[in-house]
């Protein structure tokens, strides 16, 4: 990289068929252009890309994540739509990692040895760890001389006491096995929590709140002076509150019943409460809860009463865990753009100390508090940034390198 250029980072979120990249003029996290590459490995695959105030969508050739990447690579280096003259303008490129384990408490250089611990982790998220490694792999061919690094979901989370973390089952399981919740979303609840911190005017490490990521994937983490101390997902993103397809937390023995009174296989569980459940499930229409919303079906209806109060559960049982607590943040794609769910979770929690005002949270467009002025907590809406947050980890990670 030329030394007298500002500091150019490529983001990458690689999912087993898309890959979706935002770049980044880290002088002033100027976001230079982005997009998705979508269907890779098909024949009707796309790409989407915004530079500015354009965008274009076109079908492209992209069988692979490294054909998909050096078309990135292409849009990234057109003077018309990209950002960058050349590929080693591009300092290092920041990937969203979904499983660190308890090997990664922050983002990482990424080395074959690295490469080789992220696969460990690969049977603890089969869904995400391998495309995020092949996304690696391409990103290395297609800018040889960036440096790579790895930003994990779950390192927010390493903070998590033991007495949170662990399961009551056999101890050997965590020690031989390393069974335990982890958590997920981490990027997502850190870059809320900070942000709510400097709506609030304190330091990000004297935040106490409660952050609720609330979209397909759902997630609700208790936070003490900038640290996570329990989170709703576990050692899976299956456990916690009701998501768009996932069950969230049911008794276990529910497995065994399925299996022994049904007949149905452990892969068929596995996709009865991966996929069929959650809103879906419930409702019977759709994991959309816009859908959902528009439609006076009593099933659905049902589904948002099911999904409002098992996240009210959850933020109560973490008020009862933390000290008194500065925010309640909302964020993710329901926690940020429907105020009727937000208005259905926060029913009934006057005496908490958590009072919405309706009229705030119905107008409210983007990032805003829709808490009452003399309210004991404030209720505060924060759209998430995971990119951001990957990309300025990303430059820490660059700068201890150098340092």
């Amino acid at each position: 990289m030329n030394p007298t250029l500002p500091m150019q980072i490529l983001v990458l979120n690689c999912g087993s068929s898309s890959v979706k990249y935002q770049l980044y003029n880290m002088a002033d996290e100027t976001v230079l252009c982005g997009g998705v590459v979508e269907k890779i490995g098909q024949p009707d695959a796309t790409c989407t890309h915004i530079w500015g105030a354009q965008s274009l969508s076109e079908p492209v050739q992209a069988n692979d994540h490294t054909r998909a990447l050096a078309q990135i690579r292409d849009l990234l280096l057109n003077p018309n739509r990209g950002g960058v003259q050349h590929a080693d303008d591009i300092a290092a490129v920041g990937h969203r990692v979904v499983h660190g384990g308890e090997t990664f408490v922050s983002a990482t250089r990424i080395t074959t040895g690295v490469e080789r611990q992220i696969a460990a982790y690969n049977a603890l998220a089969p869904l995400h760890n391998p495309p995020n490694l092949t996304g690696i792999q391409a990103a290395r061919q297609c800018f040889p001389n960036a440096i790579q690094v790895a930003v994990f979901d779950t390192a927010f989370h390493q903070t998590l006491p033991e007495h949170a973390f662990l399961y009551p089952i056999p101890y050997a399981l965590y020690e031989k096995d390393r069974i335990r919740k982890y958590g997920f979303h981490g990027t997502s609840h850190r870059y809320v929590s900070h942000r709510a911190a400097e709506l609030l005017e304190k330091s990000p490490d004297t935040f106490t709140g409660i952050t609720c990521h609330l979209g397909n994937g759902c997630s609700i983490t208790a936070i003490q002076n900038g640290q996570s101390v329990d989170t709703s997902m576990g050692f899976t993103p299956l456990e916690g509150v009701p998501m768009g397809t996932r069950s969230g937390d049911v008794d276990p023995a529910l497995i065994l019943y399925l299996a022994d009174q049904k007949g149905l296989t452990i892969a068929e569980i596995g996709h009865l409460l991966n996929r069929e459940s959650g809103l879906l499930g419930l409702s019977g229409i759709s994991n959309d809860l816009r859908e959902l919303e528009s439609t006076t079906d009593p099933r659905a209806q049902l589904a948002q009463t099911v999904f409002a109060y098992r996240i009210r559960k959850y933020i109560g049982a973490y008020l009862s865990i933390l000290p008194p607590i500065d925010a309640l943040v909302f964020t993710g794609g329901i926690g940020e753009n429907s105020a009727s769910m937000r208005a259905h979770i926060l029913q009934d929690l006057n005496h908490l100390g958590i009072v919405l005002d309706p009229e705030r949270n119905r107008q409210l467009d983007g990032e805003g508090e829709i808490s009452t002025p003399n309210a004991p907590i404030r209720i505060l809406v924060i759209p998430t940034d995971e990119e951001r947050l990957i990309a300025r980890e990303t430059l820490s990670a660059v700068k201890e390198q150098n340092d």
